[in-house]
């Protein structure tokens, strides 16, 4: 059904979410995602998806996992019918296709019945996803022209299939089966029973498209001994496309697929680093151990800002520096101009990007993104002597910069622009996930992040686990701290940027493979 939408008009949009991996949703899902009142989503979409929804959306979960039913299926035709009702725009998110074996179907008569208006938004299914993250492709001029989708969710003990096993087992080239794992020796048998060689080509992919995936391939005669340990969601794929795996496995083949890695930076800054590292096939998990939040009086920084014209220096030592530097000179009713004549000094490439950000000139950029450089930097562009100089840092700065500028006879405003805190963090999972060996690193980014990652964790567990997993630091001075804590670090960073640590995780990933570690 269609119909154009006001503010006050209900309406559902049944979105198909896609296979797994986020980046799979289509636009116009994603455009149903940002301007719903109120989204409802299944165990198989991914969580992700859900940061790009409004602030002030209801999010109702009712996944379906195994025997284990958030709420049936009647129960979810109604709530989205009742919720559009209140003039609300619902989206409901469903893994994969709508359509596809999603019982998309059946909540569109319903809501038909309601007289409740619906879009369909149609998604990549997983039939055809998940073979091609496994390297398979479901057609192949050299192997077959046809292929079929198949629930594999069927009871084997009731007395007739309503699947024409006789027709599909030979009549189609390429096979694709839904949530089957269960049901696989009957799959099997039924297909062999009906004329399907027992050598043809078989594979089982769980958790297809995401970085949890886990393929493994046999042939009918072996598939259901090699595939005893995959659980569910799983896709089955049966065919002579399956050979094609070795040449086109691109997903799995990725540097660091397979890994999983903690990202402990805040929640604001942990897109950029998360994002790199899934691109090259980690499981990330983001478990923020800092917030940034304002200082407890803004009077110092609000001084300094009042005297830029008598401020010869303004030196950023971090991007949350200069975000927070700006912010505060426009809300005093500044902007840009009033920097004329002050020169800007930034520590790292992200803060020199963030301070151009504002369209101002960045004048000396130490060649290492310590703080120690930049004393020798600044001191081949000026003469410091009786120079004022500002700088807007965290409540929790090291104090040798500053010390060391008043040494040059610099008059140094070191001002709280603003706080680094503990962040409230209370995701008990990603202790198990430790515990249970299920972490291959603990990334680290400052000082902070060591220091509240072991406070969160608790100092008991963390010498329970932390042999068992490797950590990674960004620089000297965060490696130095993760000493202080007798934590070992591995991997560490020899350009001390976000793409620094990531090259040094890549490069230590593949020495250990290549060492056979």
């Amino acid at each position: 059904m269609y119909g154009k939408e006001t503010m006050n008009q209900k309406i559902v949009y049944l979105v198909g979410a896609g296979p797994g991996d986020p980046g799979l949703i289509t636009v116009k899902g994603l455009s149903c995602i940002k301007k719903a009142d109120v989204i409802v989503y299944d165990y198989l979409v991914s969580k992700s998806l859900l940061k790009n929804a409004r602030v002030d959306a209801e999010i109702i979960y009712v996944g379906k996992q195994g025997s284990r039913h958030t709420m049936e299926q009647e129960d979810i035709n109604k709530l989205i019918a009742d919720k559009a009702k209140e003039n609300k725009i619902v989206t409901r998110l469903k893994g994969g296709d709508p359509y596809v074996f999603g019982r998309g179907g059946e909540e569109g008569i319903y809501l038909k019945e309601q007289d409740v208006p619906f879009e369909v938004v149609p998604g990549i299914t997983a039939a055809i996803a998940t073979p091609a993250y496994a390297g398979i492709p479901v057609t192949h001029r050299s192997c077959t022209s046809t292929f079929g989708l198949i629930t594999g969710h069927e009871d084997p003990t009731k007395n007739q299939s309503d699947i024409d096993w006789e027709k599909i087992s030979t009549g189609i080239g390429t096979l694709t089966f839904y949530m089957g794992i269960k049901n696989l020796p009957n799959i099997v048998e039924q297909l062999t029973r009906h004329g399907r060689p027992k050598d043809t080509p078989a594979a089982v992919i769980r958790w297809g498209t995401t970085t949890s995936q886990k393929t493994v391939v046999g042939t009918l005669s072996n598939i259901v001994e090699k595939a005893k340990d995959i659980k569910p969601p799983a896709i089955t794929i049966v065919g002579e496309v399956v050979k094609l795996r070795d040449q086109l496995n691109w997903f799995e083949t990725k540097p660091l697929f397979g890994k999983t890695i903690i990202v402990t930076r805040s929640r604001d800054q942990a897109s950029e680093f998360s994002d790199r590292l899934v691109e090259l096939g980690a499981n990330v998990i983001e478990f923020p151990t800092i917030r940034i939040t304002k200082p407890d009086t803004f009077m110092p920084l609000d001084n300094e800002i009042n005297r830029l014209e008598s401020t010869d220096w303004v030196i950023f030592t971090s991007v949350n520096g200069v975000e927070s530097f700006f912010q505060r000179m426009f809300s005093l009713d500044r902007d840009v101009r009033d920097l004329k004549g002050v020169k800007i000094c930034a520590i790292g490439p992200a803060t020199t990007e963030k301070v151009r950000e504002f369209h101002v000139r960045v004048d000396c950029q130490p060649p290492k993104y310590v703080a120690e450089s930049v004393v020798e930097a600044l001191k081949k562009v000026d003469d410091l002597k009786g120079k004022h100089i500002l700088m807007p840092r965290t409540d929790i700065a090291r104090s040798y910069l500053p010390e060391e500028l008043q040494k040059l006879g610099a008059d140094v405003a070191d001002v709280i622009a603003y706080k680094t805190i503990v962040a409230d963090n209370r995701d008990g999972t990603v202790l198990e996930n430790l515990k249970n060996g299920e972490v291959d690193i603990v990334t680290f980014t400052s000082s902070s992040t060591v220091r509240n990652f072991v406070k969160i964790i608790g100092k008991d567990n963390f010498d329970g686990f932390k042999e068992k997993v490797q950590f990674a630091s960004i620089g000297p001075i965060t490696t130095e701290t993760a000493e202080e804590m007798n934590i070992k670090v591995s991997i560490k960073a020899e350009d001390y940027t976000i793409p620094g640590l990531v090259k040094a995780i890549v490069d230590d990933v593949k020495k250990r493979k290549e060492g056979g570690i």
